[in-house]
């Protein structure tokens, strides 16, 4: 079986959690403690993406 590139979900939360905490913050009035937010949460996406796939990989026989 080929192995697949390893792939990394990080940027993808973080692009994601920003952009949703652009959107809090323009909600509530203050843009930089949304964003703040937002990037809190893209961080814990995109670390909870990475770990499921690193265990799928695992799982797998595809992985490090």
């Amino acid at each position: 079986m080929a192995t697949q590139p390893q792939r990394s979900f990080l940027g993808v939360g973080l692009a994601l959690g920003v952009a949703i905490g652009s959107g809090l913050g323009v909600a509530m009035g203050n843009l930089a403690i949304g964003i703040g937010i937002g990037i809190a949460v893209g961080v814990a996406i995109g670390a909870g993406l990475d770990a499921a796939d690193k265990k799928k990989r695992k799982k797998d026989g595809d992985g490090e």
